[in-house]
């Protein structure tokens, strides 16, 4: 279950989900290939700031559920989670790299969206909306467009 994350400065609770499929689509995800994935993950938690709320495999692709705070990027958390889950698993499993024929572990592409605790972006607009003082109007409504071309002339 997600929490709070207290800071000195803020306090959050950021969900990603995750899917991260193996080189080349292999079916490489074995029963001992996830409990060192879950071993290493246990591992991960407790030296950087991700907490994996979910990890769930299918044959050639795992999907993460994960937290953390601010500071850290999408990208950040799971390049960190990639490579020391496939060293782990090729320092562990050294047949894994002929399977692989000798390459990654991971594809080099992944699947990320974020995850409301609490609801979706209508309920989020809704709370916003039943905040605050009874005159509440929304200032911007709608996705900004920055390449617009009326203010590229």
């Amino acid at each position: 279950m997600s929490r709070f994350i207290h800071k000195t400065h803020n306090v959050s609770v950021l969900l990603y989900h995750f899917v991260c499929p193996t080189k080349y689509r292999r079916s490489v995800l074995s029963d001992s290939v996830e409990a060192i994935l879950v071993s290493t993950c246990v591992k991960i938690t407790e030296v950087y700031e991700i907490e994996f709320i979910e990890i769930g495999c299918d044959k050639n692709h795992v999907h993460f559920l994960i937290q953390s705070v601010p500071t850290y990027s999408p990208t950040k958390i799971i390049r960190t989670v990639k490579s020391l889950v496939a060293r782990e698993l090729f320092s562990e499993l050294p047949t894994l790299k002929k399977l692989l024929w000798g390459g990654a572990f991971w594809s080099s592409g992944f699947y990320v969206s974020t995850v409301g605790r609490y609801g979706n972006e209508s309920g989020t607009r809704r709370y916003i909306a039943d905040q605050g003082l009874p005159d509440y109007k929304p200032l911007h409504d709608g996705q900004l467009r920055m390449f617009d071309d009326e203010l590229a002339s």
